[in-house]
């Protein structure tokens, strides 16, 4: 997908509304089992997809905006849409220790910082 500059802006702006978790969070978190333990893994291999977005997350949180591909602009709007929909299936309760938030954090969001709401 190509964007334009308005596009460009849009999903850098809602990707940093819903990504509340830095690089460093968000890399010491994929370490931990519990980021391990959820998610959909694809036929053929080990990793959740979940997961392999969280290295992608922070592969792009680390990179200068001027240095985004739209392959990037593509995974961040990704990002935001799956946040979303996860964000709406909200638990009613033991959100802390839920597969809910592990996965969202594995998408870069936690639920528990309480940012992360998208302007319509």
């Amino acid at each position: 997908m190509s964007y334009e500059k308005k596009g460009y802006d849009r999903v850098a702006k809602e990707f940093g509304q819903v990504v509340n978790m830095s690089a460093d969070e968000l890399r010491d978190w994929l370490t931990t089992d519990e980021s391990r333990s959820v998610g959909w893994t694809r036929k053929g291999e080990s990793e959740s997809v979940g997961h392999q977005s969280g290295r992608r997350i922070v592969d792009i949180l680390g990179k200068d905006p001027s240095d985004l591909s739209d392959a990037d602009y593509d995974h961040m709007n990704k990002v935001v849409g799956y946040c979303r929909r996860h964000l709406a299936q909200r638990p009613g309760r033991n959100v802390a220790s839920s597969r809910w938030r592990y996965s969202l954090m594995n998408w870069g969001h936690d639920p528990l910082k309480g940012r992360g709401e998208l302007d319509d």
